[in-house]
């Protein structure tokens, strides 16, 4: 067999998710849960000559219902025979229009998309007006009021580092500890596609969050803390004693999955 890294792009607005779920028996393709590893696994299994042929592909990042992806990562097995195959545009031929392969790599057996992965990236995208939003963005970002940036600047100084982020998880994460290393929260810099030089600027705004790895749900229960002190409904000093109370349910509202895009994976190798 040959293993092949895919670096993976898609729209989650159609998609139950990364992950397979379970099926429901005697359902029909449409009643299924659409997930990125599933139409990622036919289109294989399209190209090795049916269902039969159908291997397995395991993601880096699970990520939800509605995230979206420009550098989700995967790994997966083909037969040897397979090996000369343009597997990039192979894929992209038979794959639906909301998922791309951006690149393929050989890599040796030993590689695990998952557990070979060093840090992540998340951006979060934020749409400071409730007046308007550009069409085209609408589904990738949270419409939101303008908001108080040196509060939440404040505020993400103090969950930046290693913590337990057991108030920033939500249910249904198996894990074996809740605490991870943060190493970076800050707004950076958004150029729109299109935009004109000396044209009005739109009000969007992106925060990067970056880590060692992160919790089931963990960058959108951050984002919308820090949103909540945005707001003025939280204080700086209050995400402190979220974070170290280590209880969801004192943490405010998780942000909504459409503003989420996983960035990138690091490996030791790059």
């Amino acid at each position: 067999m040959e293993r092949l890294k895919l670096t993976l792009a898609y729209t989650g607005k159609r998609f139950q998710g990364w992950q397979i779920q379970e099926r429901v028996p005697g359902a029909g393709t449409g009643t299924n849960p659409r997930t990125v590893q599933g139409v990622v696994e036919e289109a294989f299994a399209t190209i090795l000559g049916g269902p039969e042929h159908m291997p397995r592909v395991h993601g880096a990042s699970r990520t939800d219902s509605g995230v979206h992806a420009v550098g989700q990562v995967a790994h997966v097995d083909v037969p040897e025979r397979a090996k000369p195959m343009d597997w990039q545009l192979a894929l992209n031929g038979v794959l639906p229009r909301d998922v791309s392969v951006v690149r393929v790599e050989h890599v040796d057996d030993e590689f695990h998309a998952r557990f070979y992965s060093k840090r992540k990236i998340y951006t979060y995208g934020l749409w400071l007006s409730r007046r308007f939003v550009l069409p085209h963005r609408r589904g990738f970002v949270w419409m939101v009021d303008s908001l108080d940036r040196d509060a939440m600047l404040e505020a993400a100084a103090l969950l930046t580092g290693k913590h337990d982020f057991a108030a920033f998880t939500n249910v249904g994460s198996v894990t074996k500890t809740t605490v991870r290393e943060v190493l970076g929260i800050e707004p950076v810099a958004c150029i729109q596609a299109g935009h004109v030089p000396g044209a009005p600027e739109w009000p969007e705004e992106t925060w990067r969050f970056e880590a060692t790895g992160f919790l089931k749900q963990m960058v959108r229960n951050l984002m919308g803390c820090l949103v909540a002190v945005g707001r003025g409904k939280l204080r700086p000093a209050d995400v402190q004693h979220i974070l170290d109370g280590k209880d969801r349910t004192r943490a405010p509202m998780t942000a909504p999955a459409q503003g989420l895009t996983l960035q990138r994976i690091f490996y030791p190798d790059d």
